[in-house]
């Protein structure tokens, strides 16, 4: 993953009602979820919806697929684990994370 598609990534992230929509989205797991129903259980209107899944998809961290008359979002998986590769890389430095590093 290159650094301007994990600054994409964390921004879209980085707003409450995106984050929500996100998480709701990795719950529903890789069938997702339609916009309707999704608008439905967060409670926000389906133009706001529409705002944040379009950063989203921007991100590349959900995909969109027609199903009939309405949109089915997913996650985008590989992205997801693109993503915290990116960010862990050398987090831990041969260590177990979040263990304290030896003291030489």
């Amino acid at each position: 993953m290159e650094k301007q598609d994990v600054i994409a990534a964390l921004a879209a992230l980085a707003q409450e009602t995106r984050l929500d929509v996100f998480r709701r989205l990795v719950q529903a797991g890789p069938p997702g979820m339609a916009a309707g129903a999704l608008a439905s259980e967060l409670s926000i209107s389906p133009a706001t919806l529409s705002f944040h899944l379009k950063e989203l998809r921007n991100a590349r961290l959900v995909t969109s697929e027609r199903e009939g008359r309405s949109i089915r979002y997913a996650p985008a998986f590989s992205a997801i684990t693109d993503l915290i590769g990116y960010l862990g890389d050398n987090c831990c430095q041969d260590a177990a994370c979040g263990a304290p590093a030896a003291q030489e």
